[in-house]
């Protein structure tokens, strides 16, 4: 069983930054795929961000690319979402997810464990 916590979030001005945490209870924390999801509301879960196992290819929603930076650190388990000039249209809940594909993925459904989720609230 995995156990992923964020943190990170909260109420930030339009073109301010947030940096997001997920730390995973896991002892193999380098066998997962990792990912960010959102969900705003009244609309579905949409991917953000993925990266692999080893930290070394990502990939991002075009809605965030070049605004957005996820990384990892395998040896503290924990996977990080770096949100610059943030938008009101990135309200929403988000959240991290692990999964053990081969390859990354922006599928929901491929993802195994999910974190509760941490709010981020970007005001114009």
């Amino acid at each position: 069983q995995v156990q992923l916590v964020e943190s990170g979030g909260g109420l930030v001005q339009a073109g301010g930054s947030l940096r997001l945490s997920c730390a995973a209870s896991v002892r193999t924390f380098s066998s997962y795929v990792m990912g960010w999801f959102r969900q705003a509301p009244g609309k579905e879960r949409e991917f953000v961000a993925v990266i692999n196992r080893s930290g070394s290819m990502r990939y991002y929603a075009d809605s965030v690319k070049g605004r957005f930076t996820i990384s990892r650190d395998n040896a503290k388990n924990t996977v990080y979402l770096q949100m610059n000039s943030l938008k009101p249209e990135d309200t929403a809940v988000y959240y991290c997810a692990a999964g053990t594909m081969v390859v990354i993925t922006t599928t929901p459904s491929r993802y195994d464990y999910w974190g509760q989720g941490t709010q981020v609230t970007v005001a114009s």
